[in-house]
């Protein structure tokens, strides 16, 4: 068992303004789909430009805090929203959901898309590779925010969370989650996109593979206080919205390789 110590989730303070971990976990999440995303650029025949790589990234940035924040409001605590609805714009506070991001970087893409004479399954397979990186390093946030930690149990690696008011021993879901969500699944979109693809399979990968592992961390994780398990006394909301995921990642790239079979 680790005793995790209290770890300052400020990483510099200048005055009154406070940089948080969490917030430069965000940084270099996008900084991670820039970097990546130059090298898919600079590929012969990769019909981007930097520039554009660029505009994605941007607007990416907006569909991600935007979508996350009001997933998380909708999705998992929205009668204390209602109640108190200026703490919609407490971000320092936490309260961010991946799928209500994933919905704003959906709908940033198609009108980006558009706008640029590109169709939305192209963007989709040009940026979901890129973007496993920087969900693991959001993991390290959480972890080093010490929320969202896992299940009680009695594994060798099992940490005690400062703010777990219980002071169980549980799992380091976060860190799984970085393996999994970050680590593992880079690898796999990494090596299937490195070769020619069927059209929007590449995004129906990321979505499989993600709800995937979503769906077996949530085992380990422990639900949220305010919603527990909200399906046959074992599904969490998690579990539930990934299960969308697996569903919708099957069903595109059943189409992807039917169509190019064609």
């Amino acid at each position: 068992m680790i005793v995790l110590p209290d770890l300052d989730p400020v990483a510099l303070a200048l005055g009154p303004l406070k940089i948080r971990w969490y917030a430069l976990t965000y940084l270099f999440g996008f900084a991670s789909v820039w970097w990546l995303g130059s090298k898919r650029v600079a590929r012969p025949g990769s019909g981007w430009t930097q520039q554009q790589l660029v505009d994605l990234i941007t607007n990416g940035m907006l569909g991600v805090i935007l979508g996350g924040r009001l997933g998380y409001i909708l999705f998992y605590d929205l009668d204390a929203y209602i109640a108190e609805p200026l703490r919609m714009l407490k971000l320092w506070e936490g309260g961010m959901s991946f799928h209500g991001g994933m919905v704003g970087v959906i709908i940033v893409m198609a009108l980006y898309a558009r706008s640029i004479g590109k169709s939305f399954m192209e963007v989709a397979d040009f940026i979901a590779p890129l973007t496993p990186i920087g969900l693991g390093a959001g993991r390290i946030g959480n972890f080093i925010n010490g929320e969202l930690w896992g299940r009680s149990t009695d594994v060798p690696w099992a940490m005690v969370f400062p703010h777990d008011p219980a002071q169980l021993p549980r799992h380091p879901s976060q860190l799984y989650q970085l393996v999994l969500e970050g680590m593992l699944l880079f690898t796999l979109l990494w090596w299937y996109s490195s070769k020619p693809r069927p059209r929007f399979a590449v995004g129906g990968l990321f979505m499989l593979g993600y709800g995937a592992q979503r769906i077996v961390v949530e085992f380990f994780r422990q639900p949220d206080a305010q919603l527990n398990f909200v399906m046959f006394d074992w599904m969490t909301r998690g579990q539930q919205l990934s299960i969308v995921m697996v569903l919708i990642g099957i069903a595109i790239m059943v189409w992807a390789y039917r169509k190019e079979a064609r």
